[in-house]
């Protein structure tokens, strides 16, 4: 054979080794694409769906592959669990978790960290978490989204608040969904605390005057609990199951006339999906309990719809598809090894009035 010939052969030879080499070469490219488990708090509401927006839209600019699981019930810990074990065994590079409780999942932190395998919370993150075992968290500061539908309340309820004795006193109602998860303890506490501080400055009312009561979980030492003029009673549910929401809510407008009741502040959708449950979405509000005041928490189709008929004063919003979105961008920053920090993910409120401007629109799903 001439070298020539030798030449023109090999050449084809190699030609076809390439050939037969590229798709085992572009099957070893998309298994190599980092994987990110992404474990939220459930899936049943629209805000989780909007989170689940986010995160798979970071995915797909930052050339990840996420998994998105949540529990039925954010009272299903076990099941949440479950689902972080089973995406931990599939060898993620990151985690971006919502705990529903922080020592459920407290060994899987301790392994994840000894694995240098970075985790991310978002939404409520993992309060409590062991020391380093949390990277970075994306969430709502949801103590001051919390303070400012307080804020709102005041405003409608002054007159009423500044009336108040002890013959007549006024009563505020938190709805708070469970008294465990770090962000409906945030709220509770942020409205509380809010609503406290406002009262004392701007109202001839003193501590001594205001009494916040029940659930203990959201009655702090710091609170005033002695008084008999102004009452914030803080309420939860049996569950976080639909029907316990719907009997709470029940329960507390059975006392509206006869306790005072004046403002009800609902801390999440599941709450304010109670609310409108016992109150034919809201329609019965302003027939059967003229002058209550009603300010929700997140959006979804129904509580918009009682938002813009003004059975609500009005609602707070986040941003969940930046929640997700954070959540993911975050996960991958820390599993390249480059510094992350907490991300604040916003809030606003939202009124019949303002619920169509384009910076609001955006972040009040369906």
């Amino acid at each position: 054979m001439s070298i020539s010939r030798k030449m023109v052969f090999t050449a084809v030879v190699m030609l076809l080794a390439v050939v037969i080499a590229m798709p085992v070469f572009a099957a070893g490219a998309r298994e190599d694409k980092p994987y990110i488990a992404v474990v939220s708090k459930g899936e049943q509401h629209d805000f989780w769906q909007q989170v689940r927006l986010g995160a798979s839209a970071a995915a797909d600019e930052y050339g990840v592959e996420i998994t998105f699981e949540g529990p039925p019930s954010e009272s299903d810990v076990s099941i949440q669990v479950e689902m972080l074990n089973s995406a931990i065994a599939r060898g993620p590079v990151a985690v971006a978790l919502a705990a529903l409780d922080t020592n459920a999942v407290t060994d899987q932190l301790i392994s994840l960290q000894a694995q240098n395998i970075p985790v991310v919370g978002f939404d409520s993150g993992v309060p409590d978490a062991p020391p380093g075992s949390i990277v970075a968290n994306a969430s709502t500061n949801n103590f001051a989204a919390a303070g400012l539908a307080a804020e709102h309340m005041f405003k409608a309820l002054e007159s009423d608040i500044r009336n108040a004795t002890a013959a007549n006193p006024v009563r505020i109602v938190v709805f708070n969904q469970d008294a465990r998860g770090e962000s409906l303890l945030s709220r509770g506490r942020g409205f509380r605390d809010t609503m406290v501080d406002l009262i004392i400055d701007n109202t001839p009312h003193t501590a001594a005057d205001l009494q916040v009561t029940g659930n203990p979980a959201f009655v702090a030492s710091h609170n005033p609990t002695g008084g008999n003029k102004v009452i914030i009673e803080m309420a939860v549910p049996a569950s976080a199951d639909a029907q316990d929401t719907t009997a709470m809510a029940q329960s507390v407008l059975n006392r509206v006339q006869g306790d005072n009741i004046k403002g009800i502040f609902m801390s999440n959708e599941g709450t304010v999906v109670g609310l409108l449950a016992a109150t034919d979405d809201g329609a019965a509000l302003p027939a059967e309990y003229p002058g209550l005041i009603a300010i929700g928490f997140d959006a979804g189709r129904a509580q918009k719809a009682a938002v813009r008929n003004q059975y609500f004063l009005g609602s707070i919003t986040q941003d969940p598809f930046q929640i997700g979105f954070q959540a993911v961008r975050l996960a991958n920053e820390s599993r390249l090894g480059n510094p992350v920090e907490d991300v604040d993910t916003g809030a606003r409120f939202y009124n019949y009035a303002n619920m169509d401007d384009p910076e609001i629109e955006g972040l009040i799903y369906d």
